[in-house]
Order: C-alpha cells, then sequence, then structure tokens
C-alpha cells in the first residue's frame, strides 16, 4: 500500500494487491478497496518514479495518473473520473516525443507542474499545466532540467532547482511579473572554465505564511543538511534557520519539509535508515523552526520508514503509508491537532510466516579501510527457523549508487533478504560510501569514482570485518546486486574472484562506455559530470568496467533482466551473458519480458526471488 491521499472525502492509494501495482480508493475510515485503472494497466513503483506517482482533484472529477508501458518509464500524464475508468490524455497532444514527471499538484485549484524530458536530445522543459481546462504554459528549459520545488498560494510565483549532479544545485524562481532569475547558485552555462562551486544541495522548498520569503532545504549550512531562509525583497540571499526541540538521535539527514498551513511545516529525517516526522512551527523573526509534535518515528510507527505522506487542507489529517523490515506497509491517518490517534487502515501481513521467523536485523557498521564509517546491517536467520553453525553468507548491494539500504518491506529487496533468512543464510547489507542518508560528502564519495574506494568497502568488509564474526562462513559466500548494486556485483566477481563461491547480477551495468552511449539522451549530461565522460573519460571508464576484468571471473553467475529496461539495456547483459559463454563459464540468463528496470509483478517476483534462492542454495549450501 503506497502513496496515500485524502481527497473528497476519499483515501486514494497505489497497491498491488491484484499482482501488480495499479489504482484504488476507499472511504476514509476503511472499506473495501475499489480499483480505478482497467486490470491490463501496470503502474510504476512510485520508487522509481521522479514526482507525484498521481494527484487527486475533487472539484474538477479528475485524476491525474503517471503512466508508462511495463517499465519502460515513458510516462505520460492520463486523466481518469473519480469513481475511475479508461485513461485518457491529460493535456491532449502536448507532448510529442517526451516523458513526464508530475511535481506539487494543488488539488483545489487543478494545477500541477510537468517536467518534460524529451527522448531524442538533451532537453527538458518545465510547464505549469491546468487540469480543467488543458491548458499548459511553459516556465523554463535546460539542459539538465529545472525541477519545481514550491509555489506560492496563487502560483505566481514558483521555486526551480537545477541539478547538475551531487548536490551541485541551483536555486531560481519563475514570476509572472517579472519573470525567470536565479536565486542562489551559479547556473552552469555561467561558469568560467574549470570553476569549482561550494556544493549547495538544495530540495525541496516552501513559502512562508505571509510569502515574503522561501524556507528551502539545503546543505549549505550542514553536510547533513538543513533549512535556509531566503527573503524575497529582490537581494534573497540564504540564511540558515536553527531546528529546535528533535528528539531523535542517530547519524542522518533532514530529507523534506513541506508546508501545512501558514507557519506550520512538516519535516522528515532519514535517521539510521528510519523515519522521523515532526510538524514544526517557524518563526521569521528569529529564524528559528520549533518543531512541536512527533509525527513518525515513535511507538507504532518507530524503527521503519514512512514511505510517503499526504497532508489534506481540506480535512487537515495526514495520510501516510509505513512499513519496517518485518511488515509490509500499512495505510495510516492521524487527524493534525490529534497525531497521538492514529488509525491503521489495513492489517497486511505475510501469511503463513510467523512473525519470529523474520529477521529483525542488527547493527553491523563498521570502519573501512581509511578511517570513514560505513552503516550496515545483518540479517541472521531467526532462531525459530532452526538452522546450527556458521551460515554462508549473501553481500546485498543497493542501487543507485545515491541511494540507501532501509528497514522497507516495500521495496524489492527487503522480502529477498528476508526469504534468503529464510532458507538459512546471512543477509550482510552495507550502504558504503555513496549512499545517501549520512550526509552530503558522505554521498559526495562515488562522484566520478565508480568501483574505486566503494569496492574498497566492501572489499575489507568481505575481508577484514565478517571473518571475525564466529557465526558466519566466510568460505561460502555470495554476492547479488540491482542495477549499480549489479555492477558493483559484478566487479567484486570479477576482481576478487577468490572470495564468492556465486554471485548475482540485477541488470547491471558490464561495459560503462557502453552503458554511458545507451542511456536515454536527456540523462547523458549528468551521466558525464558524476560518472565519466565516455568521449574524455574513456580510458577510466574502461578502468573502471567489470567488462575489463570478466576473464577473472570464477563462480557461476545468475543474471536478470527486464526487457523494457530503458536505463541498463537488455543488449547490455546479453552481450555480458554472450562473452561468457563464449569462455565456456557458468552463467544463467533469466528475462522478463514485461518488466523494466525492476521486477514488479507478482508472478516475476515469485520467480525471481525462487530463482536468485535456489541459485545460492545450490552453489552455498545452507
Amino acid at each position: 500500500f503506497l502513496s496515500p491521499c485524502s481527497a473528497g472525502g476519499r483515501l486514494y492509494f497505489i497497491s498491488n494487491m491484484s499482482g501488480r501495482f495499479s489504482l484504488y480508493a476507499m472511504d476514509q475510515e476503511g472499506s473495501v478497496p475499489e480499483p480505478l485503472l482497467p486490470p491490463d494497466i501496470a503502474l510504476q513503483n512510485p520508487v522509481l518514479l521522479d514526482g507525484v506517482p498521481f494527484a487527486v482533484f475533487p472539484r474538477f472529477d479528475r485524476i491525474l495518473v503517471m503512466i508508462d508501458h511495463d517499465g519502460d518509464e515513458r510516462y505520460q500524464p492520463m486523466a481518469i473520473p473519480l469513481e475511475g475508468g479508461i485513461p485518457e490524455p491529460a493535456f491532449g497532444a502536448s507532448f510529442p516525443g517526451q516523458r513526464l514527471y508530475s511535481h506539487l499538484p494543488d488539488e483545489e485549484q487543478g494545477i500541477v507542474y510537468l517536467v518534460a524530458e524529451s527522448m531524442h536530445e538533451q532537453r527538458y522543459e518545465t510547464h505549469r499545466a491546468f487540469i480543467g481546462s488543458g491548458r499548459v504554459t511553459r516556465l523554463a528549459e535546460s539542459r539538465f532540467g529545472w525541477i519545481p520545488t514550491g509555489s506560492n498560494h496563487l502560483h505566481t510565483k514558483t521555486v526551480l532547482v537545477e541539478s547538475y549532479g551531487d548536490g551541485d544545485h541551483v536555486l531560481a524562481m519563475h514570476d509572472q511579473q517579472l519573470g525567470f532569475r536565479v536565486l542562489a547558485g551559479t547556473p552552469i552555462d555561467a561558469r568560467a572554465t574549470g570553476a569549482t562551486e561550494r556544493p549547495t544541495g538544495f530540495g525541496a522548498a516552501c513559502f512562508t505564511g505571509d510569502e515574503a520569503g522561501v524556507l528551502v532545504l539545503t546543505s549549505l549550512f550542514s553536510d547533513f543538511y538543513g533549512l535556509a531562509y531566503l527573503e524575497l525583497d529582490g537581494s534573497a540571499r540564504p540564511t540558515p534557520v536553527t531546528i529546535q526541540d528533535t528528539v531523535h538521535h542517530g547519524v542522518g539527514e533532514l530529507e523534506g519539509i513541506r508546508q501545512v498551513k501558514g507557519h506550520r511545516f512538516c519535516l522528515h529525517y532519514n535517521v539510521d535508515g528510519a523515519s522521523w516526522a515532526y510538524e514544526g512551527v517557524f518563526d521569521v523573526a528569529s529564524h528559528t523552526m520549533r518543531l512541536a509534535s512527533v509525527l513518525a518515528g515513535k511507538g507504532d510507527l518507530s524503527d521503519g520508514v514512512v514511505t510517503s505522506c499526504h497532508y489534506s487542507k481540506e480535512h487537515d489529517r495526514f495520510s501516510l503509508s509505513f512499513t519496517t523490515a518485518t511488515s509490509p506497509t500499512q495505510l495510516c491517518t492521524m487527524d493534525r491537532t490529534r497525531p497521538d490517534q492514529m488509525r491503521v487502515l489495513t492489517r497486511e501481513r505475510i501469511l503463513g510466516i510467523p512473525r519470529e521467523h523474520l529477521s529483525r536485523g542488527e547493527d553491523a557498521s563498521f570502519v573501512s579501510h581509511d578511517g570513514w564509517r560505513v552503516s550496515a546491517r545483518l540479517y541472521l536467520p531467526a532462531e525459530g527457523c532452526g538452522f546450527e553453525g556458521p551460515r554462508p553468507v549473501v553481500l546485498y548491494i543497493h542501487g543507485g549508487p545515491q541511494s540507501q539500504e532501509r528497514p522497507d518491506f516495500s521495496w524489492f529487496s527487503m522480502p529477498l533478504i528476508q526469504f534468503l533468512s529464510l532458507n538459512g543464510f546471512a543477509v550482510f547489507v552495507p550502504n558504503v560510501r555513496g549512499s545517501t542518508g549520512y550526509g552530503l560528502s558522505y554521498m559526495r564519495a562515488v562522484s566520478r569514482d565508480w568501483g574505486g574506494q566503494d569496492r574498497l568497502d566492501h572489499l575489507f568488509a568481505m575481508t577484514e570485518v565478517l571473518p571475525a564474526d564466529p557465526r558466519l562462513d566466510l568460505s561460502r559466500a555470495g554476492v547479488v546486486g540491482r542495477s549499480y548494486g549489479g555492477y558493483m556485483a559484478l566487479l567484486l566477481a570479477a576482481r576478487h574472484p577468490g572470495l564468492w563461491k556465486a554471485a548475482v547480477d540485477m541488470f547491471g551495468p558490464y561495459d560503462l562506455v557502453a552503458f554511458s552511449n545507451r542511456i536515454p539522451e536527456a540523462w547523458k549530461p549528468h551521466f558525464a559530470r558524476t560518472v565519466g565522460d565516455p568521449a574524455t573519460d574513456r580510458d577510466f571508464l574502461i578502468e573502471r568496467s567489470p567488462r575489463t576484468y570478466i576473464g577473472g571471473l570464477a563462480c557461476p553467475l545468475l543474471v536478470i533482466q527486464g526487457r523494457n529496461d530503458p536505463r541498463v539495456l537488455e543488449q547490455e547483459s546479453r552481450e555480458l551473458v554472450g562473452e561468457l559463454r563464449d569462455r565456456g563459464r557458468s552463467v544463467d540468463y533469466l528475462v522478463f519480458e514485461d518488466e523494466g528496470h525492476d521486477v514488479l509483478k507478482f508472478a516475476n517476483r515469485v520467480r525471481c526471488y525462487g530463482a536468485i534462492t535456489g541459485f545460492f542454495a545450490g552453489h552455498l549450501r545452507p
């Protein structure tokens, strides 16, 4: 159960209860969920989709839904009636040859912002669209994309952020009267050759109640992010905001802010992977945010992840979905004035498996070879499963690399981790440098260094940290990863063959030069800056490619790929499999014809989890 949204007296959400992600509605206090889309349409996992997956506009009897085709990520804004129906283009034929992302929906005024990415050239356009009339107004255009992050009540002023990668952001405003102007940072085309910009890490922006200024998420004053205030008097300069009365402890960062009403705001923190949410009041005179109440992080909403949180002005209510390492997502609502009286509307559970047989995991953080702290968790089989003796180890590597493995059962990896532990494996899950959640410097450490220090973090854990744990048998070790994690799994298996008895690659880049040339055209400027430019950094990309070392691969390999993947094309995995088979190596290839850069459909997940677990069972002998 994902992306809940309260509107017009009903609760709308995305669920895969039919075996594929689709859109549903039910009564605010709970009822039988009603499907709103035809059963042949499969929505994307909201986590993989930039912006919002859908928006409800009760006054206009419309729901805007972003729809692609079986994971190809060619999203188009489609409209259906409130009671559901057959999707039709929401804005006619306004965006030929473009994939779109929706942002900042205003349900009351029927406004949504659209970022249109060209599928043929390096160009993004940013638009304001009106769901009632279908009218679209262009606000900005660039090679990197101006993402709308905040607007005033009348939508006459819109704050936008352009990202050049890894915290290198520029903040701007589109004003209907004054036009477009930069608020902070230097646009890339205005920089001197070779100039180095201070990372700004701009994110979500909110106008204050009087609309005299803007609160913006930024790393300008803290590596772990915080808030800055900008007075919109023509000479705006970010000034730090003091945040008071946090009650959480641990390593983490501020990851979001949204306006509730007036000077009241909701702040979201990621602390050691777990979610904390507060409501706070901003004092303009002292530039202080005082956190008045805890919305998530305590009680029933602790030690897990708030996958989404929606505030309804109409009902003065929060709707959220929450999950942990051992519990699927649940839909919850809470009145803003009574957050302690939360209502849980679902009872999703894992059929046939007692909760005590699932692994809660334990902290396994370590200090790496050069003194950097690496956050990690170790999932051992629960005592009730009856396994004895040291356990074979599976290293699980998340994607991104700017991502984070969290206690989130709604994401692909956590059910797999639990299934492996139920079958007798210990699963080691590190968030090595480059991961999000531990500050900007930690995240930037992988920039233009894929396969460098990140690889050495994994190597140090497998050779120096885990061997000291008598509960683990490192002579029976396997590695699995998806996307960037698949790249890293291939690189570790090929460059350090003595460590592994088996490896699994899920749609991981194999040849960084070919990969960089095959990604969508509009993504290439970003990848050139953060990974490497195939035109000028060819030798570096070759040196960091698994293909360069694939002759050293000594263990059996399972490769998993979605046919419709636009990020790592099926051709990439097919070439890997072909080269290994030409060398006489043992490699299995599993292709899902109706998936993209994920495995989402229920039948496919059953097959995928079974294939991975069976593959490791055959080679690691749990």
